[in-house]
């Protein structure tokens, strides 16, 4: 704290005057340089005290500022629960302080200031529950603020069987309702719906679909089926796609769950292999990945072979997952356990495990958010199953 000394000068010579006992006229009054100069040191007082409260203030603003930068960049070594008991999740979106967890029941858990809401979702067609469907994909419009609207990705039944489709939702009082649907009838069987929606760098929407259990889909650029789809946010189709006049940016996909881009627009994805053989794969518009000519460390011309896999002998069943700091973070299924893939060591490890399966991976605010999924029918729930965790972002 600055202190400030007042020097108090009570001969002050006032202009006209001859010494300090002399008077002068200011505004028709007589005032002594004595009570001139007691009026600038009270001024000057004034300053200093004024001068004194501004500095007290900032010192404080930047304490407090401190403090709560202390508080985001606290250390969580061991996963803290921040919601529990929750019904197959299987997204994690974040809008700032909220987080929104689809259910693949058919609902959406909404987490603010630490309260859940189950929030209803009103489709235009009745929700397909054969094993792995139900409501998968959801991400949040980037004006989502403005206009409450966001993207889905669901399992319906119709007279053919179980089909999927990409639709927009609009929130109005704690109800979802269907506004739109901006893709329709792609393929899906009783397994491998893909499902994972993602707003890129460059504004659009991409959506993974799996190959429906016909391995042979996945080379049909005339089927969506075993793809990474790309569409305009109003579902038309962009110009620049590798296809024209298709929603094909990859294929030769089995059963693609996860997507995400580095800091550098690079694009990856993680999908399921037959039995072993789980791939992370870097993802380039027009290329083939393979499936079911191809799949792990396999190599055929024309071709794009994984940066990982599990090989055949190691199963992750890899789901959801994001980038930070020249790593990927992977939620494993059947591996039971967060993965890190470090980009340029090409090392990759375990780095959660313990908490049964896991569907979904979200980094924000330095912190790593993760869902288990003990409750899909292929795990073994315990207590309060299944629950969404946080910790620090492990190294």
């Amino acid at each position: 704290m600055k202190l400030i000394l007042l020097c108090l000068l009570s001969g002050i010579m006032v202009s006209g005057c001859a010494d300090t006992d002399e008077t002068t006229e200011s505004n028709g009054q007589e005032i002594t340089s004595s009570e001139q100069g007691n009026d600038d040191g009270q001024q000057e007082r004034e300053e200093g005290q004024e001068q004194q409260r501004n500095e007290e203030e900032e010192h404080q603003e930047e304490q407090a500022e401190q403090e709560e930068q202390e508080e985001q960049e606290e250390i969580i070594e061991e996963p803290e629960v921040v919601a529990e008991n929750l019904e197959i999740p299987w997204t994690i979106e974040k809008e700032e302080e909220t987080f929104f967890l689809t259910e693949r029941t058919g609902t959406i858990i909404r987490i603010e200031n630490g309260e859940a809401t189950r929030q209803e979702v009103e489709l235009e067609q009745d929700l397909s529950l054969v094993p792995e469907a139900g409501l998968l994909g959801f991400v949040l419009d980037p004006d989502f603020s403005e206009n409450n609207l966001a993207y889905a990705y669901y399992t319906y039944e119709d007279s053919n069987g179980p089909l999927n489709r990409v639709i927009t939702l609009e929130l109005n009082e704690e109800v979802w309702t269907e506004k739109s649907v901006l893709l329709d009838e792609i393929p899906s069987g009783r397994v491998h719906h893909g499902g994972r929606l993602k707003i890129g760098p460059d504004g659009l929407l991409y959506a993974t679909t799996g190959d429906a259990s016909v391995p042979e889909l996945a080379q049909d650029l005339d089927s969506l089926a075993g793809k990474i789809l790309r569409m305009n946010l109003d579902g038309s189709i962009p110009e620049d796609n590798p296809y024209q006049d298709s929603y094909v940016y990859s294929y030769g996909h089995r059963n693609p769950q996860g997507l995400t881009w580095a800091s550098d627009g690079t694009m990856y994805a993680s999908e399921h292999g037959s039995d072993a053989n789980d791939e992370i794969n870097q993802i380039e518009a027009g290329e083939n990945y393979g499936w079911p000519i191809i799949e792990g460390n396999e190599e055929e011309e024309g071709m794009r072979t994984p940066l990982f896999t599990s090989g055949d002998e190691e199963t992750w069943a890899p789901s959801g997952m994001d980038y930070y700091d020249g790593k990927l973070y992977v939620a494993g299924l059947r591996g039971s356990a967060v993965y890190a893939f470090d980009l340029e060591t090409e090392e990759q490890r375990e780095v959660i495990s313990g908490f049964g399966r896991i569907r979904d991976v979200e980094i924000a605010d330095e912190l790593l958010f993760f869902i288990s999924n003990n409750t899909d029918g292929r795990g073994d729930p315990e207590g309060n199953d299944d629950q969404l965790y946080r910790l620090s972002i492990p190294d």
